[in-house]
């Protein structure tokens, strides 16, 4: 088949509508493709609620569960002082501190996001109806 041909052929079959093979299985529930409303809802409360519970509970929590196996280890450690025991209590005590403040990172990173998110989707609101104040006074002016 030439080139002239088969773009004949091409041009026919589009000309005469799409492939009976090509079908939907079905059509979705809501205008706009599927799943979800189609508006996009935001609570900067709950962020900041959520943040001030990480920053007021959760970091304090953690502080004081981590602050609370210090004394204890240290004795532990001083007890076994001259065997492996008192090693492996070091070294997991080591480990454990270094798991804390991993935690203590990742609480200070979700505050963070959850503050900027809220105050991200605060300021993009205010810069669109600000965006508008020409619109609206030209009605109102009307």
């Amino acid at each position: 088949m030439s080139f002239e041909q088969e773009w004949a052929a091409q041009k026919q079959a589009a000309a005469a509508g799409p492939s009976p093979r090509m079908r939907l299985n079905q059509v979705p529930a809501e205008p706009g493709g599927v799943g979800g409303s189609g508006v996009l809802a935001t609570a900067p409360p709950e962020k900041k609620k959520a943040a001030n519970t990480i920053e007021n509970v959760l970091q304090p929590g953690t502080r004081k569960a981590a602050d609370a196996a210090d004394e204890p280890t240290k004795g532990a450690v001083a007890a076994f002082n001259g065997w492996d025991t008192a090693a492996g209590l070091t070294k997991a005590h080591t480990h454990w501190d270094d798991q804390v403040k991993r935690l203590m990172s990742r609480l200070d990173s979700e505050k963070t996001a959850l503050r900027g998110a809220s105050n991200l989707f605060t300021g993009n609101d205010q810069l669109t109806g600000r965006g508008f104040q020409p619109v609206k006074s030209n009605i109102s002016g009307v």
